[in-house]
């Protein structure tokens, strides 16, 4: 089933309900696709929502839209993602969803922007992405995410970043000198929830390195962050059946306290 989040075309949230008694375990879910419509939506991650829900875990998988959609970038893609976010606590228990035992995970871009979903607290109030209490994760799995986007430029495909760089970050200005101060996690850093970082042995989009920097910058901010690499390349991480995603699968069970250290 699919709720709506706003007025928007993108503000909609695909919600997969497993069988059983409820209030369930629920996974907050953002797609990757360079940020970018034309790469990918929300459907990308059909196959691992629903492999999640037969695994007996609710999932609010998110759409937003894209830097090459009107009103996409900065700052419409983030506020984009705060709004679904915080429609979960509103929405997610009247349909089954355990709001208090809620993990994020976010593949590729959507790794970027589940963990900045969960930096939102340190983001400065003259920032136009300030929020008053929002809504927040227990923990988040990034998935051969680009969490830090200084880092990221210079190492993934110029098309997935440094090529739309300005469009998802902003222009600096006088307010904000440093545009990373509010879109990039590694900017945010500490975070205050505990954080998996995954990443392919073989991946090209998101090579390990830059999980174990970004880790590294975490740890060093006395998050309670940690790296695990897993075989195959991007695009195994969110295909089911996969060595990877088994063991993310492990990961989120973990996480949200139904498998009892799965995830260390």
């Amino acid at each position: 089933m699919s709720v709506t989040t706003g007025p928007g075309a993108t503000d909609i949230v695909d919600v997969w309900i497993p069988v059983g008694e409820s209030p369930f375990p629920t996974v907050l879910m953002i797609h990757g696709g360079c940020w970018q419509k034309e790469i990918a939506d929300r459907t990308l991650m059909n196959y691992a929502a629903d492999a999640l829900r037969n695994e007996g875990l609710a999932v609010w998988n998110i759409e937003y839209r894209g830097v090459d959609e009107a009103g996409g970038g900065y700052p419409g893609t983030f506020l984009d993602v705060a709004r679904a976010v915080d429609a979960l606590k509103d929405k997610g228990p009247a349909l089954g969803l355990d709001t208090s035992n809620v993990v994020a995970t976010g593949h590729s871009a959507g790794g970027h922007l589940a963990l900045w979903a969960a930096a939102r607290p340190n983001i400065a109030e003259q920032s136009p992405l300030y929020e008053d209490a929002p809504f927040l994760p227990e923990a988040v799995m990034n998935i051969g995410g680009l969490a830090d986007l200084e880092a990221s430029a210079p190492v993934t495909e110029a098309g997935c970043l440094s090529d739309i760089m300005d469009l998802l970050t902003g222009p600096s200005s006088t307010g904000r000198v440093d545009a990373f101060s509010d879109t990039s996690p590694a900017a945010l850093l500490p975070l205050g929830v505990r954080q998996i970082i995954v990443n392919s042995a073989r991946d090209r989009i998101a090579p390990p390195q830059l999980g174990q920097g970004y880790t590294a910058k975490a740890t060093a901010a006395g998050d309670d962050a940690e790296y695990i690499e897993v075989p195959g390349g991007h695009v195994e991480l969110v295909a089911p059946g996969t060595p990877a995603f088994d063991r993310q699968v492990q990961i989120l069970k973990g996480l949200l306290g139904l498998d009892t250290g799965s995830a260390e």
